[in-house]
This record gives structure tokens, C-alpha cells and sequence, in this order.
């Protein structure tokens, strides 16, 4: 029985892999669990699942989880106790956190030897060198239904016979529209997301087709592909999850039905598969596989992401964190969706790029584009 501990347990990757967990109660166990503020369902899940230790990010909902789960439930509150729950040995450590406050969490699992689930791709991309020198090879297993695709298409030959990597985008609730069409578009129309269901930050993010660059810079860091050799593609259907062409110019593409479940089925097993599937393919229907290039020009993410990782050092935590602080803004109000690349444009201009020597690095570059961040966000605001 492979022991788990589940980090946003209460986001919707941590939701599904307790679907996952609960359908193959013989082969996973949930050691423990991390959650944020929705005390009503992480209380209900420590029930479900008989969990004896749980972290609270938020210290208020922390005291609340306290008065509420039996006194034989420890409660560790705050952003140390998330990293101290993940510093924890265990078999696999999924971390379903949002946003780069990942990065202590997934070092702490990786130091403590356990194999890291990571759909907290934040992590990873800020942190950069520092995650995967903290990694054995085979410790870091992709939990996004993009890298999961490549990492199984991998298997079909070797990495010096990889002549590119097509990974696909759905193009959101937006594709087809042109840059001045966007300029007015509501938050609502922002997560009105076609195929997936996701929370408000990953679906704004695959709306602008930034969760596209910041998956492109993480396959450039999982696979050791240089970014030349990484293509964007639409893929209204979300059916084909991206693709490795060979020198040979053979395609393996990885085929499923758009439901997580099943690259974190995966992710939890791997490299071994479970027999039963969450979702399978109806292949006595006709279904329609279209590809269609990126616009660059209305979704500049994607170029603005490639330039960062080209750049390495702190220039993809500053990509990162001006994003998400653009991305609260059009959440609050305080900005437009057609600002959010304006926003992380400027603040990449103007990044004073270092080599990443530690944590400390990658902590002070994001607190100086966030801040960059913030004021672009309301000089833009004054202007409109």
C-alpha cells in the first residue's frame, strides 16, 4: 500500500486525487493532508480518509480546524507547517499547491527522499536548478495532463531520438479572437474555461495562455529539451495532451478524455498503471482532433515566458510572480485581462537578473517583481 501525503487537498487537483485514492482503497493510504482556508471540507476529508496529522496554511482557519477534529488529530498551522508536513518521509508527496508559496514544500519533500507529485509547476520553474539538483532522476513525477502525455510518449524511444516536443493548448475560452477583441472581456468570460475545471487562478492563466509558457519552461527543465525544440499547439478538443516526434519523424501522441483523474492516477503509480481507469475514450464515436497555431500576438504569454527561461537565473520566478500578481488584479477589478501580459512585459524589462544560489534569491526576485508588479497594475489603472 503506497503512503501519500496530499498538499491542497481542498484545490480541485486535491479533490481528484482523493477521488482517485478513494476508488483504490487497497493500494493508497493518505498519511496526511494540507489545506488553506475551506475548513468545512478539510475537516470532512481528515473524516473520510482517518488522517492523523493535517497543516493549515492560514493560521486563523488553523484554530478553527483545531476546535473542530478530535484532540488525537495534530494540527500544524501556517506556511512552516505546511513544509514540515511535507519534510515528512513518505512514498509520494503530491503537491497540489498553487503559486510559487510551493517551493519550500516540494524542497522539503524531495530532501526528505520522498517521490514528488508535482502539480505545483510554480515550483519547479521558479526554483529551477534548485529543484532539480534537490531530485534523484527519477524523483519528480509530472502531474500535468501535458507532461504526464510527454513522459509517457517518452517511453517510446530514447532522448537523444526526440527531434521536438509538441505540447498542446486548448486555447481557452478566447482562442479564435483577435487582441482588440479582448480588451473588455469580464472575469466571468475569463473562467468560463471550455473543457477543464479548475480553480480561478489556473483557469484565468489558461485563458491568457500563461499556464502554457510556464509549462513549456517546465518541460524544458523535466525533459532537458532545449526551448527550440518545444512547439505550442491549439487543441480545441483536449484529447491529443501533447506529443514527442522522433528524428525518424515518428509522432506518440498521448490520447484521453480531459479528465485529470487520470494523469494523477498516473502520477501516483508511476511507473506501473492501475487497471481501472477514471475515464476511457468512446471510440464507436466520431471525433473531431483539430490543430491550429498559436496566435502570438493576441496571447503574447507564451513568448514572454520563453524569453524568461531563456534568460534562467530569477528572470522565470519573475515571469511567475508578476503573472500572478496581474492576474489578481483582472480577478479584483483592478486591471484588464489585456493587461496581465502588459504587466509581466514590464516587469520582465526592467528584472535584474541573477544566478538562483539559493531559496533567498528566488524569494527576493519574486518580492521585487511583485512589487513592480503592483505598481504597473495601478498606473495602468489610473490610465484606463
Amino acid at each position: 500500500m503506497k503512503r501519500v501525503i496530499l498538499l491542497g487537498s481542498t484545490g480541485s487537483i486535491g479533490t481528484q486525487a482523493l477521488q482517485v485514492i478513494a476508488h483504490h482503497p487497497t493500494r493508497f493510504t493518505v498519511e496526511a493532508l494540507a489545506g488553506g482556508r475551506n475548513v468545512d471540507l478539510l475537516c470532512a476529508q481528515v473524516a473520510r480518509f482517518g488522517v492523523r496529522c493535517v497543516a493549515v496554511a492560514d493560521a486563523d482557519a488553523a484554530a478553527t480546524v483545531r476546535q473542530r477534529l478530535p484532540r488525537d488529530v495534530e494540527v500544524l498551522a501556517g506556511a512552516g507547517g505546511v513544509v514540515e508536513l511535507a519534510s515528512r518521509p513518505t512514498d509520494v508527496v503530491l503537491n497540489g499547491i498553487v503559486g510559487s508559496v510551493g517551493l519550500r514544500p516540494t524542497l522539503a519533500a524531495l530532501r526528505a527522499g520522498s517521490v514528488v507529485a508535482l502539480a505545483n509547476k510554480e515550483s519547479l520553474i521558479v526554483g529551477g536548478r534548485l529543484v532539480l539538483d534537490a531530485a534523484r532522476s527519477d524523483q519528480i513525477v509530472p502531474v500535468d495532463s501535458e507532461h504526464s502525455a510527454l513522459a509517457q510518449a517518452m517511453r517510446a524511444g530514447r532522448v537523444d531520438e526526440i527531434a521536438r516536443m509538441i505540447v498542446t493548448a486548448s486555447g481557452g475560452p478566447f482562442r479564435g479572437r483577435a487582441t482588440e477583441d479582448l480588451a473588455d472581456v469580464t472575469v466571468d468570460q475569463a473562467l468560463a474555461h471550455p473543457t477543464w475545471s479548475m480553480g480561478q487562478v489556473i483557469t484565468v492563466n489558461s485563458a491568457s495562455l500563461a499556464n502554457k509558457g510556464l509549462e513549456v519552461i517546465e518541460t524544458h527543465l523535466l525533459f532537458s529539451v532545449p526551448y527550440e525544440r518545444i512547439e505550442v499547439v491549439v487543441h480545441p478538443q483536449s484529447i491529443v495532451h501533447s506529443m514527442v516526434e522522433f528524428c525518424d519523424g515518428a509522432v506518440v501522441a498521448a490520447l484521453s478524455p480531459p479528465d485529470m483523474r487520470l494523469p494523477i492516477q498516473m502520477a501516483l503509480t508511476w511507473p506501473d498503471r492501475l487497471a481501472d481507469a477514471p475515464a476511457t475514450m468512446d471510440w464507436t464515436a466520431t471525433h473531431d482532433l483539430r490543430f491550429e497555431p498559436l496566435d502570438r500576438a493576441a496571447f503574447p504569454m507564451v513568448d514572454l515566458a520563453v524569453a524568461a527561461g531563456l534568460a534562467a537565473g530569477t528572470a522565470p520566478a519573475a515571469y511567475n510572480a508578476a503573472n500572478e500578481e496581474a492576474v489578481a488584479g483582472f480577478l479584483q477589478g483592478r486591471a484588464r485581462f489585456v493587461d496581465i501580459p502588459r504587466v509581466v512585459e514590464a516587469v520582465l524589462e526592467q528584472h535584474d537578473n541573477t544566478p538562483v544560489a539559493g531559496i533567498d534569491d528566488v524569494l527576493a526576485a519574486e518580492q521585487r517583481a511583485r512589487a513592480h508588479a503592483r505598481r504597473v497594475v495601478v498606473a495602468r489603472q489610473e490610465v484606463t
